[in-house]
């Protein structure tokens, strides 16, 4: 910075104290990046490590070495959240703090049940506990015991989140290993548990138990917020957790049955009934997943919604999912019972159809939330009327092929729309002239996924001409017609996308690779700086010559790659070594993190030649073994991505 002499000071000759105060303003991998600058920058940060409160690195899977100085002796750490993908049994001392109030362990596949009894006995105030995936790799186990630690040391907990497979617990232990668990608990998300167990577990708070003589204490007497993945979901749990959680506010239960539920293992108008008990309801979702059968909640009709909506006039938020037998009648019911109703998602409505929302504007809704994906009979009347909610932020029209260019000429009138999904809808070039330019310059997320009519010209349409937009995701996969005409025209826009996926694009090439890696958002940043992922799975076009333009110094902030790696292994598997911190998928899984809690990772900064996050955790390391790995995977000749 400059003087009123015009001589030009800098920032590190501030005093320490005022450094510290300026980073404790920053999240972690800024802070890091800070740190790589300069050796006063870096003597700073790595004294503010020792009192940071909050320590958050969900965006890449650090091992051990790279954690530990990080984190150093600090007892004013409250929150910490850490991707554990490249983490076991090892690292536990290491994550665990007596101070920490918050604990977030993403994909704890390689530790075993040592981890819960350890968070046990270590973390004695902690008040929120998130643990995923925990021994899910072969070899590792949880035993009771582990879970009997947990929740007898942890009495102050008020939200717990176990997604993993706690089903293999036998039942009677598990009733009372529970019965220890916080007072204080008023959040409870399970992955993966046995109904009947749930059913089990709540009957006490109904005065129920196997001993003629002893009731138990309440189970879970304060919980307001209760997520279950279950094997099915029964008129039983649900009349049970209706009964015995009388506090709840929101309600989220999920099935996937293997095979088709037999009647007493299933949903009916009967047991939707119970849920009218829950008063002060807000959030209501109910979802049979179809992950491994295709089935439906085949027993419950209109007349369930119907004596369902007698109850929960409080309801702000419903999910339905594979509730086949529901026709616009019990959707309708819906619309017009809740009167605070202002985020709908329905998923395989095979009945559900316009006549639903065509009396919308009679009721006093401000729907900002709709998600109609599945529903193959809704058509552009439908989206018609929802449009006239001028407060709808997010629309979710995914499979629903029937939409034509007239829905986005309604949707065009929606003035504060932030995120638009249209997969597989009947959409062209032309009628995606309608999105600009209002809905263009608010749109944050726009997913046009496997509109087959879609060609180059759509890019042109989208984007030609625009000074300023806000688009941070962009889905433009399974498009038979676009290519690398089309990237090179989204590059020359010059706009900060952060996510792109062109999965299946045959007509995607190395072209398009060499355009990212040299598109420069504006005059301040470096090349390729914007992208966070990139998914170009099974595109047809692409050779070796991209794996050179993906190598660092190339796409900086890159941390999602996909990519078709069965062809030439070794050349994936360079590119992941020479990028530690690259999440690099060949097997055409999803890319993102967006069930993780990423607010406190956009964070805004310049890069120069290489990663500064990345040359922090080095700390000065030579890449020259990874790039020698790269150059003889390369020499293997030419290879489809």
């Amino acid at each position: 910075m400059a003087d009123e002499n015009g001589s030009v000071e800098s920032l590190d000759r501030l005093p320490s104290a005022v450094l510290a105060t300026i980073m404790t303003k920053l999240d972690l991998p800024s802070i890091c990046s800070i740190a790589s600058t300069c050796t006063t920058f870096h003597s700073c940060a790595s004294q503010l490590l020792n009192f940071l409160p909050n320590f958050h690195l969900l965006e890449i899977s650090p091992t051990v070495e790279f954690l530990r100085p990080l984190l150093p002796p600090n007892p004013f750490l409250r929150s910490l959240k850490v991707d554990c993908g490249q983490l076991d049994d090892s690292a536990i001392q290491l994550l665990l703090k007596p101070s920490l109030h918050e604990l977030y362990l993403h994909n704890c596949a390689d530790f075993s049940g040592k981890l819960l009894s350890e968070i046990g006995g270590c973390c004695k105030d902690l008040r929120s506990l998130y643990l995923s995936s925990v021994a899910e790799k072969r070899g590792r186990a949880i035993h009771i015991a582990d879970l009997e630690e947990l929740l007898s040391g942890c009495t102050r907990l008020e939200a717990l989140t176990l997604m993993f497979d706690v089903s293999f617990f036998l039942r009677q232990n598990f009733a009372r290993v529970w019965a220890m668990a916080s007072e204080k608990l008023t959040s409870l998300e399970i992955g993966c548990i046995y109904s009947v167990t749930i059913t089990e577990l709540l009957s006490q708070n109904l005065g129920i138990s196997n001993s003629m003589n002893h009731v138990g204490p309440s189970m879970w007497p304060n919980i307001e917020k209760l997520c279950l993945s279950v094997d099915y979901i029964t008129d039983a749990m649900v009349g049970a957790i209706s009964k015995g959680l009388a506090s709840l506010t929101h309600l989220e239960l999920q099935d996937a049955p293997i095979i088709e539920p037999r009647f007493s293992f299933d949903l009916t108008n009967v047991g939707l009934q119970q849920i009218k008990h829950l008063s002060k309801l807000k959030h209501l979702s109910l979802v049979r997943s179809q992950e491994f059968f295709v089935t439906y909640f085949r027993r419950v009709n209109d007349l369930g919604i119907l004596l369902m909506a007698d109850g929960c006039a409080d309801l702000e938020s419903i999910c339905l999912g594979g509730f086949c037998r529901v026709t616009d009648t019990g959707f309708r019911t819906l619309l017009h019972t809740f009167s605070n109703l202002n985020k709908l998602r329905v998923f395989h409505g095979i009945q559900l159809t316009h006549l639903v929302f065509h009396d919308i504007s009679a009721t006093s809704l401000s729907l900002k939330h709709v998600s109609l994906r599945w529903c193959s009979l809704l058509t552009n009347d439908a989206v018609k009327n929802l449009s006239l909610n001028k407060d709808l932020s997010f629309l979710d029209l995914r499979d629903c092929r029937s939409l034509r260019d007239e829905a986005l000429q309604a949707i065009s009138t929606i003035p504060k729309l932030k995120t638009l999904l249209l997969d597989g809808s009947d959409i062209s070039d032309a009628g995606l002239s309608h999105l600009r330019p209002m809905i263009m310059n608010s749109l944050v997320s726009l997913s046009v996924r496997g509109c087959k009519k879609l060609t180059d010209k759509s890019i042109t349409v989208l984007f030609d001409g625009l000074s300023k937009i806000e688009l941070q995701e962009l889905d433009l996969s399974n498009l038979p017609y676009l290519s690398d005409t089309a990237v090179l025209q989204l590059t020359r826009s010059r706009f900060a996308i952060s996510e792109l996926r062109m999965r299946q694009c045959p007509l995607i090439g190395d072209i398009s690779v060499m355009a990212l890696a040299s598109m420069q958002v504006n005059e301040d940043q470096r090349h390729g700086s914007s992208l966070r992922l990139l998914d170009l799975y099974n595109c047809g076009g692409l050779t070796q010559l991209s794996f050179k333009w993906l190598k660092n110094p190339y796409f900086p902030r890159l941390r999602w790659l996909g990519v078709t790696g069965s062809l030439n292994r070794d050349l994936v598997d360079a590119l992941a070594r020479s990028r530690p911190f690259l999440h690099v998928a060949c097997h055409g899984e999803e890319l993102g993190a967006d069930h993780w809690d990423n607010s406190d990772i956009l964070y805004m900064h310049h890069y120069d030649e290489v990663d500064e996050f990345e040359q922090w955790l080095f700390d000065g390391e030579v890449e020259d073994d990874e790039d020698d790995d790269m150059a003889d995977a390369e020499n293997d000749g030419e290879v489809i991505l």
